[in-house]
């Protein structure tokens, strides 16, 4: 090829170009694809000439745009061998559209019409019709040429290659996480199972209906064209040259497991653990078992990211493409990372047809037969996790909500719906039923297979395999299907050059990994450092925005074409709409987005270290739903950990082009903030991310600094955990001396994860519960367990373990001596395992524990573990209920240490000394025991230890087997509780243990309830370890002034509930009680009987008999409301009552004392006082009592019955009430009794209805009753009256919120609360009164005697009531300030003052203001004499109505402030405002300006004062300039004389954050000028947070002048003459006055 030739025009350059493609037609495929993912690249251009297809191709691609024709350029230059001058032109030539453009029409001539494209337009003329134009365009190539060949060379030191056979990413979410539809990734499997969906009653593509179908033709055609697009999109890519085909058939599916968790469709959150099935792996074939019918058509596979969930939704529409899978006859697949960019309306057929494949005719009658055929349809929608959720719930038409009707059955009812996801809490649209099955990605024998068929070669294949062996670290993560990937393909570049073992150096960790990755990628050693670092900071702002998904515009063409040169990106095409589609570009995966981020951050210049400490945090694993977008920096502070380690410094200096150093301060500051961050309390995800962060670094210092720092019991719940995982915590825990508790509670483990637990001393406790836990997890467990010396805690519970994994842990339990507590709960053992595990606990003489619950055990086998309990020395407890079934147990040497402490013992109590020294508890719970049972159990028992609890409940004792029980219970020694309950005991029963227990002293309650079987004993201390009675009284004498509070309590609780008492059974039951009175406070609960308006009559005779009750609960027994009522009386017959609880319709009747029992001596048992005593001692302070009645129908005779009754009761007195609705002739019965409560100091309605006339009604009361300090009514369904004492004397307080007061209703509520002379406060918002009511009752406010506030807000005002609250000022003396908010806050408050205010302030805040108001406005501000100062914030008031504003406002004298805070303020230049103070009516004394605050203040003094006209042209000293020489325009100059004549008397000028170079010097020059004219100037301040010159350009106005230096802070000048002192204040950066 000639050079010179290369260089006369395009034509010659355009063949060259043509000719070169020629020559790889599937390196241009390849690249087709990537550029236009949706290019079919069929055999239909075959018959061309390789040219003419060659030209052809470049049509296509040149249309996309100048951006993609770029990158294809690039693309080209970098990977085929193209001559120097050639590449040298392209990227001159063809980088513009104009002559690519021309010579596509030139070469078309030749192509048939029809084959050229559309939009392409033949050139008008040649470019080389002049001789002149030729030698032009020649020097300018040349020119072009000499650039771009240092360009050129510069480009080849960064490593630009000459071919490059990109690496195929296999498996994980490449596809997904990387792209929308995976169409530009070259994903290549294996066939799938043989048995793969058989059974299906649909064998055939297309079955016709019955009587045929009129729409079959059609929907063959559809059938056909989905098949054909599906093996387009998923079936065989195009390999780029010399790329070997095994890299595209390498497939091993990962390994699947049944999930057993349930899903809460309210939550959408998996209910309990999420269990996975141990033993038994899912097939492919059993995600759609078709041969059930009733199964679960929505299966949901859960994964985390890497573990292949795209790369299955991917194979599964290839093999049905294929026509593997006849049991569908459509397929669809989705995913929501690019669903997520719709947001528009959709239907189902538009989400099938227009965002998928669109029928070429008639597209309902292909849906028809679609919803026909509904059970051969599937659909499969990638990545759940990532769906966003819509605006509103259930939104109509969002993606969400067309999946959520496909699920639950109500949109094509009968389909199949499959849905991957990450782990966590899932869209609630999810049914309940659905089918949950878990990837768990790779074991070791999946991890061989897939490097055996990653290389073909056997002596690579040998080789990788050995470095797997020797390298623990790079074998565990293995176990990703991704990372497995990377490894292969770092191995694969490494074993040639290396020698065998190297990868233990080169690959121990994952950003390594990663490292080494990017390495192999890099031809012939080179690494663009450039480019990979301009790819890096794509990368890192898509992470920041949440954005995966780039098109053409947010990649420069030469990094598109470098990422596809090394598949570091891929293409897709993004539907968003019928006719809408463009191609988005993606990393081929989220970690490599990541990891490029990361290398951004650590070593491009551009990232400083703050930015770069952002990005090292800790991301949980639990997905949060109040997230409002994606996260995906998941495993970025991984990586940053990664590169900061020491290893990764040569990698990054070379990125960093050697800059070492700030590579140096990069890495010490990412483990500076691992270090905060280790010392931080974390939660279990939190936890694990450290660790790999700190294991990323290879730091042995911050590793012994995490590990020191994690605590001493460390949960991980509910949130998956891989070997990798426990392989990196274990290598923390290395560094750690103390001892840790870990607790693994629904976390999905594999079976060979406690392996990743070998040698780690650390560990003290050791549990784990999960269903994936089988037998092979207990026999590795037992592998690992005698190399863990503190472990002293071990739970496996809630597993399928069997005998044969029990064998293998019993077998291991001996060589753990320093076990404290073992459990196997919920293991479903049987009674010889359990007699075996027990036959262990001689081998381990520090068990405290052994918990054998969830295992089947028999009668015979309980009864003998009963007495093991009552004979061995250290066992505690025995509990057995059911499946329960747990022993705890004391060392021998506690039990020692306890036959220490009782070397005083008498005599008499030796033969019982061995057995006190211990205390047992039994709980033989629904074990089938009878009468026989139990004296068997009381022989066995009376020879044993003492017993703490004895539970028998749920038994067959009946009355005889419950009266031995309750006889025997002062002999058996028990110092807590007996259980009884549900043994059959009848009502006569009752008598019999009422009778036995009450010689028990001991006996603390008794609770007996033969509806609900309860019989339940609770026992105190013995009676000689109590006080006697002597010394009882002794102690009483000498607490007799003591506080009521202070006074020691005992109390005896006897419960017959639900046991059918009647009346006539009350006066033998108090007889029996009457015994109990004695020994304290008797708590008394007849709750749930049958005792009736009598029994409540003849039980208040008999109470004053029965002594200090502490409470009496007399529920649910078919009371009346008369007798209800009459209960009140009790308060002035008993008085240890101080509180009636009363709820009439659900019959809760409850009587109590005061809680300190300061009655305890107010019956006959207690010692006898003076008169008067109890004033002097225990009635010091006055204890209100209280009445509260509720669901009562409060009649009008009820009310003033009530009322009478608690006249006579002592007080204070507390009535509170509460009924559906009080009618206002109840509330005005109750209102008129008040007067008759002296003692009443609360009435309170709550949750009451009352009418629109209670307001009025309360109002009334505050003139009628005066002893009511505070009225509150809300929302006419809570009110409250607070009454005050005689000594008190503050004023009333009256609100009535929510009442829907409106106009009407203003007058008369005026003309009541004018009667109130003492009037504080008064609350009447969130009403309707509206501007009208509002302007009625400012008219009425004058007669109103309020003193304090008024608060009319959220009344629904606009800005007629703001602009007639100034109106209305002038006749209200007594307001002293006012405040108006129309905003979102909508306030409207009014502040009094006793007396009259001379000064008023008034503040308006989003008023919005127009322009016909402003007029309006100055006129009440104008009248409004007495109102000092003016706010106006955000109001609307634009400048030209501010300046009309203060022309308008005018008094006859007095100061006037106007401060206007406006978002124009921070906007308008000094002329411009200073014009605006120029319009004022007044002479303005004050002008302050800031821009910050967005406020304009103004100070006016009315009237003006006209200055002397020769004082205004005062003539500085010589050398200033003049006013009249001032170069300022006509406007400005008569700015000038405005201000003169407006300012003249300006006192203060204050200018904050100013610039006054923004009008072009002149607002600087003319301040200055200005400054010269104002005699009576006395203050001027200027703040500025940058400096600037400005300052300094005003100094010359003074005299004499003086340059301040750039630090001055101040400045004073003191002028000579007769001119008054100037102070000039200047503050610099910032600085506030």
């Amino acid at each position: 090829m000639d050079p010179v030739d290369l260089q006369l025009g395009n034509k010659n350059l355009w063949s060259c170009l043509v000719r070169l493609l020629s020559k790889d037609p599937e390196w241009l495929n390849a690249k087709m694809k990537f550029f236009l993912p949706n290019t079919d690249l069929d055999s239909r251009n075959e018959t061309l000439d390789p040219e003419q297809r060659v030209i052809l191709q470049l049509n296509k691609l040149h249309v996309q745009g100048s951006a993609t024709w770029q990158s294809f350029i690039h693309c080209v230059c970098m990977q085929l061998e193209v001559p120097l001058e050639l590449e040298v032109l392209l990227l001159s030539t063809f980088g513009c559209d104009d002559g690519f453009t021309s010579q596509l029409g030139a070469e078309g001539k030749s192509l048939p019409e029809s084959q050229l494209h559309q939009g392409l337009k033949r050139p008008h003329q040649s470019c080389g019709s002049s001789p002149r134009r030729k030698q032009c365009r020649k020097q300018q190539l040349v020119s072009r040429r000499k650039g771009l060949e240092v360009l050129h060379r510069q480009r080849r030191r960064l490593g630009w290659p000459r071919r490059v056979s990109p690496p195929i990413w296999l498996h994980g979410d490449f596809s997904r996480e990387g792209s929308a539809e995976g169409a530009g990734s070259t994903i290549q499997v294996s066939a799938l199972p043989s048995r793969l969906f058989q059974g299906h009653p649909m064998s055939s593509v297309l079955k016709e209906t019955q009587g045929g179908d009129q729409f079959g033709e059609l929907a063959k055609k559809y059938l056909q064209l989905l098949r054909t697009s599906a093996q387009q999109r998923y079936g065989s890519r195009i390999p780029g040259s010399g790329q070997s085909h095994a890299f595209h058939q390498v497939y091993v599916p990962p390994i699947l497991r049944r999930a057993t968790a349930s899903l809460d469709t309210q939550e959408g959150a998996i209910m309990g653990d999420l269990k996975v099935e141990d033993g038994t792996d899912v097939s492919i074939s059993d995600l759609f078992n078709t041969r059930v019918n009733k199964g679960p058509r929505v299966t949901v596979l859960l994964g985390k990211a890497g573990m292949g969930k795209t790369t299955l939704a991917h194979r599964l529409c290839q093999k049905w493409a294929e026509g593997h899978l006849d049991c569908f006859q459509a397929l669809f697949l989705f995913e929501f990372r690019q669903l997520n960019l719709i947001t528009r309306f959709l239907t189902l057929s538009q989400l099938l047809f227009d965002l998928y494949l669109s029928p070429e005719s008639d597209p309902d009658a292909v849906f028809q037969y679609l919803e026909k055929n509904a059970d051969q349809v599937l659909l499969i929608f990638d990545g759940l996790d990532e769906a966003l959720q819509p605006m509103g719930p259930d939104g109509p038409g969002s993606v969400l909500t067309l999946f959520s009707r496909l699920c639950r059955g109500t949109l094509l009812p009968g389909c199949r719906v499959m849905a991957t996801s990450r782990p966590g809490k899932l869209p609630a649209c999810l049914p309940a039923e659905a089918a949950m099955v878990y990837m768990l990605g790779f074991d070791g024998p999946r991890v061989e297979e897939y490097v055996n068929h990653f290389f073909s070669a056997q002596p690579l294949q040998e080789g990788a395999l050995a470095e797997l062996q020797t390298n623990g670290r790079l074998r565990s993560l293995c176990a990703v299907p991704a990372l497995c990937q990377v490894a292969c393909l770092c191995l694969h570049h490494l074993l040639p050059d290396h020698a065998p073992g190297q990868s233990v150096a080169l690959l121990p960790t994952m950003t390594q990994l990663y490292m080494q990755m990017v390495l192999a990628l890099s031809p012939r050693g080179h690494l663009p450092t450039t480019s990979l670092l301009d790819l890096g900071e794509v990368a890192l702002r898509g992470l920041e925005t949440g954005k995966v998904i780039f098109y053409a515009k947010d990649i420069a063409p030469p990094l598109i074409a470098f990422g596809a040169t090394h598949s570091l990106l891929t293409s897709f095409c993004v539907r968003t709409g019928p006719g809408h589609q463009q191609t988005g570009y993606a990393f081929t995966h989220v970690s490599l987005q990541e990891f490029l981020a990361a290398l951004h951050l650590m070593a491009s210049p551009k990232v400083d270290k703050d930015t770069l400490t952002q990005h090292v945090t800790l991301h949980s694993r639990w997905v949060q739903r109040t997230k409002a977008r994606l996260d995906l920096s998941d495993h970025l502070p991984t990586f940053l950990a990664g590169l900061a380690s020491c290893t990764c410094r040569p990698f990054l200096s070379h990125l960093a082009q050697g800059n070492e150093d700030c590579v140096g301060t990069k890495q010490a500051a990412v483990v500076q903030v691992l270090k905060k961050l280790a010392t931080r309390k974390l939660t279990g995800p939190k936890v694990v991310e450290l660790c790999h962060c700190v294991n990323e670094t290879q730091e042995p210092e911050l590793a012994s600094l995490t590990a020191q720092s994690l605590p001493y019991q460390l949960p991980f719940h509910n949130f998956p955990l891989t070997c990798t995982d426990l392989a990196t915590l274990t290598n923390i825990l290395e560094h750690r001396e103390a001892p840790i508790h870990l607790d693994f509670d629904g976390c999905p483990l594999e079976p060979h994860c406690p392996e990743a637990l070998v040698g780690c001393g650390q560990i003290e406790n050791l549990s784990f519960k999960s269903r994936k836990c089988g037998d092979a997890f207990a026999e590795a467990l037992s592998r690992s367990l005698p190399t863990m010396g503190r472990l002293q805690m071990l739970g496996l519970a809630g597993s399928k373990i069997t005998a044969r994994g029990i064998s293998h842990l019993v077998k291991a339990l001996p060589l753990c001596p320093q076990l404290e507590e073992v459990s196997f709960r919920d293991n479903q053992l049987s009674d010889q395992v359990v007699l075996n595990i027990v036959e262990v606990l001689p081998h381990l003489p520090r068990l405290r524990k052994l918990d054998l619950s969830g295992n089947s055990v028999c009668v015979s086998t309980l009864l003998c573990l009963a007495r093991v309990a009552v004979t061995c020395p250290t066992i505690r407890t025995l509990q057995a209920r059911k499946a329960d079934l747990i022993f705890l147990l004391s060392p021998p040497t506690e039990t020692t240490a306890e036959l220490q402490r009782a070397p005083d013992l008498q005599e008499s109590d030796g033969q019982r000394k061995g057995a006190q020294s211990r205390s047992l508890t039994l709980r033989l719970q629904k074990c089938q025991l009878q009468v026989h049972d139990a004296e068997t159990l009381i022989a066995l028992l009376q020879e044993g230890p003492h017993l703490e609890e004895v539970d028998l409940s749920g038994n067959q004792l009946e009355d005889e087997g419950c009266r031995l029980m309750a006889e025997a219970a002062s002999q058996l020694h028990i110092t807590r509780k007996l259980d009884l309950s549900d043994n059959g005991l009848s009502l006569a029963g009752v008598h019999c243990v009422l009778r036995a227990v009450s010689a028990c002293w001991t006996l603390a309650e008794l609770h007996i309830s033969l509806q609900h079987k309860t019989v339940v004993f609770m026992f105190a201390q013995e009676p000689e370890e109590q006080e006697g009675p002597q010394e009882r009284a002794a102690f009483l004498d000498s607490l007799m002034l003591q506080m009521p509070s202070e006074l020691p309590l005992s109390s005896r609780r006897m419960r017959l509930t639900h046991c059918g008492l009647q009346a006539k059974h009350l006066e033998q039951l108090c007889k029996a009680l009457g015994g109990s009175c004695h020994l304290g406070h008797l708590h008394l609960d007849f709750s749930g009987n049958a005792l009736g308006d009598e029994g409540a009559t003849r039980l208040a005779q008999l109470l004053p008999g029965l002594g200090a009750l502490q409470s009496l609960n007399l529920s649910e027994n078919s009371l009346s409301l008369d007798a209800v009522l009459g209960l009140a009386r009790c308060f002035s017959t008993l008085q240890w009552l101080f509180h009636l609880d009363i709820s009439f319709e659900s019959q809760h009747i409850l009587l109590r004392g005061d809680k300190t029992g300061r009655d305890i001596w107010t019956t006959g048992s207690s010692p006898d006082f003076p008169a008067g005593a109890e004033f002097l001692g225990f009635r010091r302070r006055c204890i209100p009592r209280s009445l509260r009645l509720s669901e009562c129908p409060l009649e009008p005779p009820s009310l003033t019955h009530l009322c009478a009754t608690l006249k006579e009761c002592p007080g204070p007195l507390e009535l509170q009430l509460s009924c559906e609705f009080l009618s206002d002739q109840s509330l005005e019965t109750l209102l008129d009794c008040l007067p008759r409560l002296p003692q009443l100091s609360l009435l309170q309605l709550s949750q009451t209805g009352l009418s629109p006339k209670s307001p009025f009604l309360l109002a009334n009361t505050l003139s009628l009753c005066p002893r009511v300090k505070k009225v509150d009514l809300r929302s006419l369904h809570h009110a409250t009256l607070h009454f005050r004492s005689n000594e008190e004397q503050e004023g009333v307080c009256c609100g009535f919120t929510g009442c829907s007061l409106s106009q009407e209703h203003v007058e008369s509520l005026c003309r009541l609360l004018s009667k109130c002379k003492d009037l504080s406060q008064v609350d009447l918002s969130a009403n309707l009164l509206g501007d009208s009511g509002l302007r009625c009752l400012l008219e009425c406010l004058p007669q109103v005697p309020i003193s304090g506030s008024l608060d009319l807000s959220h009344n629904s005002v606009s800005q007629e009531s703001a602009l007639y609250l100034v109106e209305t000022l002038p006749s209200c003396p007594r307001v002293r300030e006012a405040s108006v908010n129309l905003g979102s806050e909508q306030s409207f408050r009014i502040h009094f003052s006793k007396e009259d205010q001379a000064g008023k302030t008034l503040r308006l805040s989003e008023c919005s203001f127009r322009p016909e108001h402003v007029s309006r406005l100055a006129t009440g501000l104008s009248q409004s004499l007495q109102l000092t100062e003016l706010t106006l914030t955000q109001c609307c008031l634009d400048q030209e109505q501010l300046a009309i504003l203060l022309s308008l406002v005018g008094r006859p004298a007095g100061l006037f402030s106007l401060r206007v805070q406006e978002p124009w303020a921070d906007r308008a230049g000094i002329l411009s405002l200073l014009e605006v103070c120029a319009q004022a009516s007044g002479s303005v004394t004050e002008i302050s300006i800031s821009k910050t605050q967005q406020q304009l203040c103004v100070q006016l003094e009315f009237p003006r004062q006209e200055e002397n006209p020769v004082a205004l042209r005062w003539d500085p000293a010589p050398g200033t300039p003049r006013l009249a020489h001032c170069d300022l325009g006509t406007h400005h100059s008569l700015l000038v004389g405005q201000l003169m004549e407006t300012c003249a008397r300006l006192q203060q000028l204050s200018l904050s954050q100013v610039n006054l170079w923004e009008d072009n010097d002149d607002s600087s020059l003319l301040l200055q000028n200005l400054l010269l004219s104002l005699s009576q100037l006395k203050t001027f301040r200027y703040a500025d947070k940058t400096f600037t010159q400005a300052p300094l350009q005003l100094c010359p106005a003074l005299t004499p002048p003086v340059i301040p230096s750039p630090g001055l802070r101040g400045l004073s000048v003191s002028p000579c003459g007769q001119k008054p002192q100037v102070a000039l204040e200047m503050i610099f950066r910032g600085t506030q006055l």
